[in-house]
């Protein structure tokens, strides 16, 4: 199993719904199994949590460099 591939898609389909942001705010994991349609072990869904966070907030700072640059 490619864990970059399911943090991969897991970030994709969470950025697109809300809901699933919210879920995944409140329970990652249950979020996770939902987006991925599979039960993994702890071990490996807590490196894909962690992942998909990382992701997510450098997705974040992204954006808003993205936005000061149009500023400037």
């Amino acid at each position: 199993m490619d864990i970059k591939e399911k943090i991969t898609e897991a970030v994709e389909k969470i950025t697109k719904d809300k809901a699933l942001q919210q879920q995944f705010k409140d329970e990652p994991v249950k979020a996770l199994e939902k987006v991925l349609g599979v039960d993994l072990p702890d071990d490996i869904m807590e490196q894909v949590v962690q992942g998909v966070k990382a992701k997510l907030t450098a997705d974040k700072l992204s954006d808003a460099a993205d936005v000061l640059k149009k500023l400037f």
